[in-house]
């Protein structure tokens, strides 16, 4: 017990934690594994059986506990794995990583060998095996050979022993078939299982543990004789004598043979990470790793594919690596064992390794879910991505960038080849791979492989003879020399020549060659890595401007946090270049950056986060050599300026070692156990090696300086919160949105995994209560934020990425707990169920007239319309017949954006989750679909979202066809209904028009197909006045999108006709969405008033043909509603662009600016005569006109100044163009067009003088009239130069057939 006291004192800086010994136990025999899902098709040479750990040292360690199933299972993640001695049995390296809940990590390094079984129990066992499977096999099917064709289901996958671990040449089935029966025969094959040897560590130092394993193999199979002192010597060295070298230091201790270095970063430099970066980038090349690189930010669900191991960790671990100063925060599993199968179902981001089988094509590989999947098969060079994700920004020359880097170091950045050695990756996955890959490559290969057991000092005598056979052969040398032309780096065969000669080539200053190697992937390393943190550093520069510092202390802090705002997003994105932003908006709602952003606000009470220390350091020198802040800001890529000082600090440690651990020595041992057998790993001596030393300087300096750390942490304890409070709090803060952050590895008992799922059902519905929440808040904008919630108005495109992560949430939820995965979209795959069952009952209900869905009545609102039937159906009809969306991800969303417009994205899903026996045939019991209780919330969350209005459905697909429908509605009383001339209507909205359409006679409704109009604005109506009664009385006319149902009224309350009115035969009618009354709407839950109301007048009936009787405004109402209609303009022009809105109602519609200066000029005016006929405004402009062409003639006007005469130029132009359309607009409708052109043009204050001078007022208005009062019009002149700030662009529907 004491031992263990003095070894735990010291070990928070120990190099390693643990030695692990795995492989077989002689005592249980041949355990099959039932959990990598046995498949007896297989030979038992190649069948999955229980590995065990043999013995591991130290028992355990008190701040890293052992946990043995985990180890287990990582150190050989298929089992054991058995040859005979015709099969190829190199030494493997792999290495793993475990996470713990808390997201710390540890690392493992693992040797797997083969060694020679002696148990003879074991030997008969297979032989049985053998016996059974050949009598099966020839009896179940006489004429096939013995190789068995994979089965593509998920249990298969996973049955684990196969050809992936056994490179064997492509002969081996028939050479094994030779074999008697195929396989293994005890009196004749000798038999060989793996075993493997691991060091689990706290820090990532690869190369040094590779080594270190790799000596201590080689110490039991070197034919030289034993090693210079016994194993345990070494492992317990490693184990209590290494410490862990100090930031900014190297180290050096010994193996058996040479002695092993590494070094660690410095405070300002990149952290600890030595998988090869090289090797990821020259299996994915530049492009698909930036690709792979965005979709990880992007917090997507990522697959990495492979049949080696190291691989599989290489890439997951380059990954993380790159995404300084952000931390990968979800489920991370980069090899993810054959047991653990299940968790590819999990409803969460994930990054997750999966061995591939050889011979199994991705497309049978079976998977839960794919729309946000990004899945990478990295022996075939290639990736899968999701749908429509944002490119990282200045991709082009962020690759052309890596590239650089990539091309001084020698490697292609296309990707697609191998790593060119072994002394990182691992042996090739499979060298023989059958016909795929050529001789060529296999010899490549087997040298590569060759080479790099000389360099290990590995290669025996028949070996070498064949290693010299290689190098002899002239097609190879011929190969090498074109290499060298094509600029591949071939130093590494001459470097092999001169190893196989016996003595270690002697690099530059002394070092050997895979010294030398190592030094040029660790630069390699730090370079590619620089490039990636720099343009970190320029995009979020300024970001720490924008965090929100709103607590006190840390406390309220952290009890408050759900409720706060941490960062001010809208501001942030603001403030970026344009082509940043689609890619910006998705990451800033990413947990990695919520994380980010909860560590800086944090560094106010406690010690800056590592990364978040390197990260502002780094920002804070970028401001000092740039003093020229605003460059920050620019969508100018900007390289990385630090590449060669970050390769040199790391040249220089490894150049100057700057400690030297404890020689390895004699220990104080039992002699005689543990005797040396060449070729076997000793059973080691456990109570040297579970003790650590008690008396060595080190572990006593440490020891002290931990005492000095207790009483340090007890004085701070009374001052700060309760520490265990503290950590509760920061758990949950950090769990926000991601309950579940790690698998256990360890105990797959059913119980454990309903838990699990428990927790990802209960992660889920609060991921949906945050995103709804966010989503209205957003929404709300202004009213929001004076109500005190959330941040200022959401930018259209943060309200795109908003609905995007709630689709890709639907994905997710529809995904869990799946019974059989069919196509990509889990929803749409749901959808498509439900669809046929439906039309199946439509078609039983045929007969009866019984109708199927809810009915929805329009209510008076909506006179003349006929209603539109909820349905499911009906809308995944609308979705189908788009041919714009090719996939089923898409229609999916689609689908959602359509019913989140329509208020029904609630109503449908409860509709479709209420066939509970379809739910029961999808999804397993656990499903988020089958928890009743949490469905009702989530339901009740999305119906939340009815309280706004999206036109997330309109804006987006803005290239399809839609169906509209028209109805014309007369004013009966007054008038006869029926024209016996040809009416036409145009409906134009922000995105076109539909062109003039003919309306068929005596038809007062139409539809019509035509391009997605966007909101719709305005409708022009008229006719060709022929016939006897060419006379039209129209109320007004609605026209509605038959998909969203949104409804637009337009109304319009006057005569069409020559004669009758203002003798207008086409009338521009200003629209705007009808909002469904109550009762209604009842079904749908709470609804907002729309957008751009004001509080309502009834229609000016033309104002004046109705002077004599009704309403007429007081002169202070009339200036009030000008001002109030000026300033809805000035208004519009302050929202940002995406949510402002028609700006032709502001101008034309019921309190716009055209009414309110109609208004004016009707003060006073004199217009109804005796037996004559009523006089317009427009009558009284163009006297006005005709009054000043003339006066201009006569030469009256040239005593005016310069100005005034242009001015009366122009309006004289104007008004001639107003009167010589081609278009039939009536008297009302010129003066309309005037004001409309004058406000564009800012011209309308000029005129107004010139009217006022003009002596035709005096015959035509009354003394009292406000046109004749001078102040009241200098007042409205001044009011209406305000609008020159503003550009004003009119609808082409209002300024059709204008010559100016």
């Amino acid at each position: 017990m004491s031992g263990s006291a003095s070894a735990s004192g010291a070990a928070p800086c120990r190099f390693a934690h643990y030695f692990v010994v795995c492989g077989i136990d002689t005592e249980t025999g041949l355990e099959p594994d039932e959990l990598a899902g046995e498949n007896f098709e297989q030979s038992p040479l190649k069948r999955t059986f229980k590995s065990k750990v043999l013995a591991h040292y130290p028992e355990n360690v008190e701040w890293n506990p052992f946990d043995q199933d985990a180890v287990n299972m990582l150190c050989m993640p298929k089992g054991l794995s058995f040859r005979t001695q015709a099969d190829q049995r190199e030494p493997r390296f792999h290495s793993f990583i475990i996470t713990k809940e808390d997201g710390s990590r540890t690392y493992g390094f693992v040797h797997t060998f083969y060694e020679e079984v002696t148990s003879p129990q074991i030997c008969s066992a297979m032989q049985t095996l053998y016996q059974m499977h050949n009598a099966e096999h020839v009896s179940a099917n006489p004429s096939s050979s013995s190789s068995s064709s994979s089965s593509s289901s998920m249990d298969s996958l996973a049955s684990s022993l196969d050809e992936a671990d056994s490179p064997s040449p492509p002969t081996s089935s028939s050479s094994s078939s030779s074999r008697g029966g195929g396989g293994y025969d005890a009196s004749r094959d000798t038999l060989y299982v793996s075993k493997a040897l691991c060091l689990i560590t706290p820090m990532p130092f690869m190369h040094a543990c590779r080594s270190f394993l790799s000596q201590l193999h080689r110490a039991v199979t070197d034919a030289s004789g034993p090693p210079p002192l016994p194993l345990e010597s070494y492992v317990h060295n490693i184990l209590y004598e290494v410490p862990l070298p100090p930031p900014g230091r190297s180290l050096k201790f010994h193996g058996v043979y040479e002695p092993v270095a590494c070094q660690r970063p410095g405070p300002g430099e990149l952290p600890l990470a030595e998988f090869p970066l090289g090797d990821a980038f020259s299996l994915l090349g530049a492009e698909n790793l930036v690709q792979l690189f965005t979709c990880t930010l992007l917090e997507m669900q990522i697959l990495l594919y492979s049949q080696d191991y190291h691989r599989l960790m290489t890439v997951a671990e380059g990954i993380t690596t790159l995404l300084f100063p952000f931390q990968w925060q979800h489920v991370y599993v980069p090899i993810l064992p054959a047991s653990l199968l299940h968790f590819l179902d999990a409803p969460v981001p994930y990054l997750m390794g999966l061995q591939s089988k050889e011979g199994t094509d991705r497309s049978k590989l079976e998977l839960p879910q794919e729309a946000n999947l990004c899945f990478v098969d990295i022996d075939n060079h290639c990736i899968e991505l999701p749908e429509d994700f944002p490119q990282f920004p200045n991709k082009g020359e962020f690759i052309q960038e890596i590239s650089d880097v990539l091309l001084r170091f020698g490697l292609s950045p296309n990707g697609g080849v191998p790593p060119r050695t072994l002394t990182l990756t691992g042996a090739p996955a499979n060298p023989g791979s059958g016909p795929s890959t050529p001789g060529r490559q296999r010899k490549a290969a087997a040298l590569r492989e060759l080479e790099d057991d000389g360099r290990n000092g590995n290669l025996a005598g028949e070996e070498l003879a064949v290693l010299e056979l290689l190098q002899g052969n002239a097609t190879l040398e011929r190969l090498q020399a074109l290499a060298k032309r094509t600029g591949v780096t071939v130093a590494r065969v001459d470097a092999l020549r001169a190893g196989v000669k016996g003595q270690a080539p002697e690099g530059h200053g002394g070092r050997t060659a895979s010294e030398e190697e190592e030094l040029r992937n660790a630069k390699l390393n730090v370079q590619l890595r620089e490039v990636f943190a720099s343009r970190f550093t320029t995009m979020f520069a300024d970001y720490e401007a924008f965090v929100i510092q709103s607590a006190p202390d840390l406390e309220s802090w952290l009890t408050n946090r759900e409720q706060m705002h941490n960062f001010d997003k809208a501001s942030f994105l603001s403030d970026q270049p344009e082509p940043y932003l689609p890619f910006l908006s998705h990451f800033i709602e990413t947990q990695m950056f919520a994380t980010f952003i909860d560590n800086k606000i944090m560094s106010q009470w406690e010690e800056k986060e590592p990364l978040l220390r390197v990260f502002d350091g780094r920002i804070d020198k970028a401001r000092l050599y740039n003093v020229r802040a605003p460059s920050l800001r620019s969508s100018n890529y900007q390289r990385c300026t630090i590449l060669r000082e970050s390769a040199q600090a790391i040249e220089q440690r490894l150049m100057k070692i700057d400690h030297t651990a404890i020689h390895p020595h004699l220990l104080d041992m039992k002699i005689g156990q543990g005797k040396y057998e060449q070729g076997f790993f000793p059973k080691l001596q456990a109570d040297v090696l579970n003790a650590g030393p008690t008396n060595n300087k080190w572990s006593h300096r440490t020891a002290t300086a931990q005492r000095r750390k207790d009483r340090h942490r007890q004085q701070t304890e009374h001052l700060t919160l309760d520490n265990d409070l503290k950590e509760r709090y920061m758990q949950e803060a950090r769990s926000l949105g991601k309950n579940l952050r790690q698998p256990k590895l360890s105990d797959l008992s059913p119980a454990v995994i309903a838990q699990t799922n428990w927790k990802f059902v209960e992660g889920l519905l609060k991921e949906c209560r945050m995103k709804t929440k966010r989503m209205l808040v957003e929404k709300m904008g202004r009213e929001a934020v004076e109500l005190g919630h959330g941040e200022a108005n959401i930018t259209g495109l943060e309200e795109n990425t908003l609905i995007a992560s709630l689709c890709d949430l639907l994905e997710r939820i529809w995904s869990h707990g799946l019974q059989v995965k069919q196509g990509k979209s889990a929803l749409w795959s749901h959808l498509l169920h439900y669809q046929a069952r439906e039309e199946k009952l439509e078609q039983q209900q045929a007969e009866s007239p019984v109708s199927a869905g809810p009915e929805r009545r329009k209510s008076e609102s909506a006179i003349g319309m006929p209603s539109i039937r909820v349905s499911v159906i009906q809308d995944m009809r609308h979705i189908q017949s788009m041919s714009e969306i090719k996939t089923e991800v898409g229609r999916a969303r689609a689908w959602i954006r359509l019913s989140l417009e329509k208020k029904l994205l609630s109503q449908h899903l409860k509709q479709l989750l209420s066939r509970q026996a379809l739910t029961k045939k999808l999804y397993k019991r656990y499903a988020f679909l089958r928890c009743e209780e949490e469905k009702e919330q989530f339901l009740f969350h999305l119906l939340s979202l009815n309280a706004v209005d999206y036109f997330c459905f309109t804006s987006v697909f803005t290239t399809i066809m839609i169906p509209y429908r028209a109805v014309i509605i007369p004013i009966k009383k007054l008038s006869n209904a029926m024209t016996t001339s040809n009416p036409w209507v145009c409906v134009s909205g922000e995105l076109g028009d539909s062109g003039v359409m003919q309306i068929p006679k005596n038809v007062l409704e139409m539809t019509f197909d035509c391009q997605n109009l966007g909101k719709l604005t305005t409708v022009q109506l008229g006719h060709d006045n022929s016939g006897l009664l060419a006379k039209w009385l129209v109320d007004c006319v609605m026209v509605r999108n038959e998909i969203t149902g949104h409804t637009y009224k337009f109304p319009c309350g006057r005569w069409l006709g020559k004669g009758v009115d203002d003798g207008s035969l086409e009338r521009v009618l200003i629209g705007e969405l009808v909002v469904p009354s109550a009762e209604e709407d009842s079904g749908r839950g709470c609804r907002t008033p729309p957008l751009q109301r004001s509080p309502s007048q009834t229609r000016r009936i033309s104002i004046t043909s109705l002077t004599g009787r009704g309403y007429k405004p007081t002169s202070a109402q009339i200036q009030e509603a000008i001002g109030e209609a000026v300033n809805n303009i000035i208004k519009h022009f302050h929202k940002p662009e995406k949510e402002r809105g028609s700006l032709t109602i502001l101008l034309c519609g019921e309190s716009g600016l055209v009414g309110a200066l109609e208004q004016f000029f009707h003060n006073g005016f004199k217009s109804a005569r005796l037996f004559q006929k009523t006089v317009f405004v427009w009558d009284f402009v163009e006297k006005a006109v005709a009054y000043m062409e003339s006066a201009d003639q006569m030469g009256d006007l040239q005593e005016t100044a310069e100005p005034l005469g242009m001015t009366c130029q122009s309006l004289c132009r104007y008004v001639n163009a107003i009167n010589s359309t081609p278009r039939n607009i009536g008297k009302d409708g010129k003066f309309q067009l005037l004001v409309c052109l004058g406000a564009r043009d800012r011209l309308l204050p000029q005129w107004l003088p010139l009217l006022v001078e003009c002596p035709v007022i005096l015959r035509m208005y009354e003394d009292s009239a406000l046109l004749r009062d001078r102040s009241t019009v200098n007042a409205l002149i001044s009011v209406l130069e305000t609008l020159h700030d503003f550009p004003i662009t009119l609808e082409t529907s209002l300024v059709k057939g204008i010559d100016l």
